[in-house]
């Protein structure tokens, strides 16, 4: 694909309420919204407990299933090229790490993978490009969000996972033509907010 032609796409996907806004997809949305709503009223408010750990990190565990799936199913779609092909192989082995380091931490309380469907991502290297940093941006500040919301055992679990996705978040972020670090210090982001963000892809089916 031409720069120009990837910049054109990336400028269409990105330009829509700032990076795939669409229509929420009824019932799985609906399934999504209800696992990330039940940690958002829980850590809202409480304290660190044995029993929002796990509720919190199968929201972690969600995000990873998400851009493990996207990255995977993008490999195999094989329509990605050059430094986007690099990106989705080594983010995607990442992701792969994280998911299973979340499920050792869970354990026999992990939460299933939902069914997903990512559409024109998997088709257009700027909708895939788009789709990335959304789902990068949204990783890194759900456990920024998150993580005072853990006991200490758990936040030492998911601490080293953090810089790994803010560097993939650089990584898509310079590809994309977008200051890889814009801030001083990293937004964090409520389970609220990385709710609607994901309700937002319409990726959960």
């Amino acid at each position: 694909m031409g720069g120009g032609q990837l910049r054109h796409e990336l400028n269409s996907a990105m330009s829509r309420g700032q990076l795939l806004t669409k229509a929420v997809v009824g019932a799985g949305a609906a399934g999504a919204a209800g696992v990330l709503a039940t940690i958002a009223a829980d850590s809202a408010s409480s304290a660190p407990s044995p029993g929002q750990d796990i509720r919190i990190l199968n929201f972690l565990l969600l995000l990873e299933y998400l851009q493990q799936d996207l990255y995977s199913e993008a490999l195999a779609a094989g329509n990605l090229s050059g430094e986007l092909l690099r990106f989705a192989r080594v983010a995607g082995g990442h992701e792969r790490e994280h998911v299973a380091a979340l499920r050792r931490e869970l354990g026999g309380q992990a939460r299933g993978k939902p069914a997903f469907r990512f559409g024109d991502a998997l088709q257009r290297e700027g909708r895939f490009a788009a789709a990335a940093v959304t789902l990068e941006e949204t990783a890194v500040e759900a456990y920024i969000g998150q993580v005072a919301n853990l006991t200490p055992k758990r936040r030492e679990a998911v601490a080293p996972i953090i810089s790994v996705e803010a560097r993939h978040a650089a990584w898509i972020r310079d590809f994309v033509g977008r200051l890889p670090a814009p801030y001083a210090a990293d937004r964090s982001k409520t389970a609220e907010a990385a709710m609607a963000t994901i309700e937002r892809t319409g990726f959960v089916s």
